[in-house]
């Protein structure tokens, strides 16, 4: 039987970070946040995305506190909360490589 705390702990996941990492945008502004702090209009240039579009997914990143920000007069800037999501997802990116890789193997023993 699943441990009930390890399955409470799995749906807060869920419902926290995964829902944040489930589109390629929100992935990509964490990258770039982790490079440096940067404000709405850094990050939409940062991407070529729209500057509304920035914004809404900045908002849902905020919400689910994987992100934080600084207000500065009139400019709110944007900082990673914590580095291991950036940790985290290389090592799904790793195991992601290591799976196409073996599948790209296993085609090339079947040609």
């Amino acid at each position: 039987m699943v441990n009930p705390t390890l399955k409470q702990e799995i749906t807060q996941l869920e419902a926290d970070f995964c829902f944040a990492l489930s589109d390629p945008t929100r992935i990509l502004i964490l990258y770039a946040l982790s490079e440096k702090p940067m404000n709405v209009t850094e990050l939409t240039n940062e991407l070529g995305i729209p500057q509304p579009t920035t914004s809404r997914h900045l908002k849902v990143l905020r919400e689910r506190g994987l992100v934080y920000t600084e207000r500065q007069g009139t400019v709110i800037t944007y900082y990673l909360a914590d580095n291991r999501i950036i940790q985290a997802m290389d090592l799904l990116r790793t195991a992601m490589r290591a799976r196409l890789t073996q599948q790209a193997n296993l085609i090339n023993k079947i040609s």
